[in-house]
């Protein structure tokens, strides 16, 4: 026993040690330098999302927001030139255009005078003018007094229609959207009235500083299905045309609130203007068409992994988010479902969205 415990037993704990340590040095030193070219490299598959053309109707609806305004009053101007020699009403009453306002007395020019026998120069001849009120409404002021000289296009009042319109900016994509004519305008005031509707819309440019020249009017017709109006607006390489440079306002659209409408000057109002419907024709989503007016590009996903076909579609009507595709698609064919190059859709419950970009094919 006692040989046991003191040779026997301290081999058996060296062998096994040994064996230990034999298999560490052969992890380490001959397991870990063998190649692994021969091991399977591991795969990575990006999926590139496709959607089918589909049938659908596009109605294209354009909110915007704004503020009610006074309309500026119409200044009153002299139509004759000479000294005031009556007037007729006073600062604060209200007026229809072509009331007369106040009388010049204006000096007739004589050609050749007739001096009498006794030497006495003719009297002179006066003729008279009324100045007529250029537009209905408040008489805001009027600075005329009796023999006041006055000439001719001298502003000398002003005339408060006591009339209102509702504006607000639009930016550059509901400016595409509103290229047709719209039917009327549906107003919704902050703390006010039910709803009611706006008739004339109007649609001008930021640009336009030449008085009204250059502004787009557009009457309550109402677009007809298949109108090509309102059409889709996209940037190079980006998603559609909702992810340009959109955002900017350019223009103002502005609607008179009829007169039997009760508002005040600074509330807020929403105006939903309806510029057309296309009834049952094929739409993509506006993700997936790169383009600008009437004319856009999508990719027809290739058949078998094959590269995307690029093809040139003539575009109709949005609403924001699907567009009609007038000519160049036909319903179930397959396109990519973004733009190649542009940023995949990001899930908001799922951060980020993985796969960031679509390579352009």
């Amino acid at each position: 026993m006692g040989v046991f415990r003191r040779v026997i037993l301290p081999v058996a704990w060296l062998l096994v040690f040994a064996i230990i340590a034999v298999a560490l040095v052969k992890i380490a030193f001959i397991d870990g330098l063998k190649s692994t070219a021969s091991e399977p490299a591991p795969l990575a598959e990006v999926a590139i999302p496709t959607v089918p053309a589909t049938r659908a109707t596009i109605t294209n609806t354009v909110q915007i927001k704004g503020t009610v305004q006074s309309d500026a009053a119409e200044s009153v101007r002299s139509t004759s030139a000479g000294s005031v020699n009556k007037v007729f009403v006073e600062q604060g009453t209200t007026v229809s255009q072509g009331d007369p306002l106040f009388q010049v007395k204006a000096e007739r020019a004589v050609t050749n005078p007739q001096v009498s026998k006794d030497g006495t120069p003719p009297k002179p001849v006066y003729d008279y003018f009324n100045v007529v009120a250029p537009g209905t409404g408040t008489l805001q002021s009027l600075s005329t007094l009796i023999d006041q000289q006055v000439s001719v296009g001298e502003t000398v009042g002003k005339i408060d229609p006591g009339t209102y319109t509702v504006a607000g900016s639009v930016t550059a994509a509901q400016q595409y959207r509103l290229l047709g004519k719209p039917g009327p305008a549906e107003i919704e005031l902050v703390g006010g009235p039910a709803p009611f509707q706006c008739g004339e819309v109007t649609l001008k440019n930021n640009a336009s500083d030449d008085g009204g020249t250059g502004s787009v009017g557009m009457s309550g017709s109402g677009g007809g299905p298949g109108m090509g109006v309102g059409f889709a607006m996209a940037g190079p390489g980006g998603r559609g045309g909702q992810q340009d440079g959109g955002s900017t306002p350019t223009g103002t659209l502005s609607c008179a609130v009829p007169s039997d409408q009760q508002v005040f000057a600074g509330l807020g109002a929403t105006m939903t203007v309806s510029a057309g419907v296309a009834t049952d024709v094929v739409t993509v989503p506006l993700t997936s068409v790169k383009g600008s007016v009437k004319e856009g590009v999508v990719w027809i996903a290739g058949s078998s992994g094959g590269a995307p076909e690029q093809r040139q579609v003539q575009l109709g009507l949005n609403d924001g988010s699907a567009v009609e595709v007038v000519s160049g698609l036909t319903e179930g064919e397959q396109v990519l479902e973004f733009v190649p190059g542009a940023p995949a859709a990001q899930d908001p419950m799922m951060g980020p969205a993985q796969g960031t970009y679509i390579p352009a094919g």
